[in-house]
């Protein structure tokens, strides 16, 4: 069996990469799938903290990753429309042509 420290270190990794991404990119799609790092990193605390805090097989941090999973498919399927939009606006996927946009 996996000790939960190890689910806590991987979260972590998952957290920064995530970050580190999400900061030095300039493309809006790779921008979105390191904030999809970052969500990953949080469904897998849930996990662990469930694991952790009820070791006698309740299931609350089960369900809220799941409704966590719910939910950052919806905020993907947004995100992607928008860039779309985006992409036929501006003929560019980089964060540098959104710059320019009138009010």
């Amino acid at each position: 069996m996996v000790p939960v420290e190890f689910y806590f270190v991987l979260s972590a990794l998952l957290f920064f990469i995530g970050v580190f991404g999400f900061v030095t990119r300039r493309n809006l799609i790779a921008m979105l799938i390191s904030i999809e790092l970052v969500l990953n990193a949080v469904d897998i605390n849930f996990a662990a903290f469930n694991r952790m805090l009820f070791p006698d097989g309740q299931l609350e941090g089960f369900f809220m990753s799941l409704f966590s999973i719910g939910v950052s498919a919806a905020e993907s399927a947004v995100a992607i429309a928008i860039i779309i939009n985006v992409y036929r606006n501006f003929h560019s996927d980089q964060v540098n042509s959104i710059e320019n946009m009138k009010y």
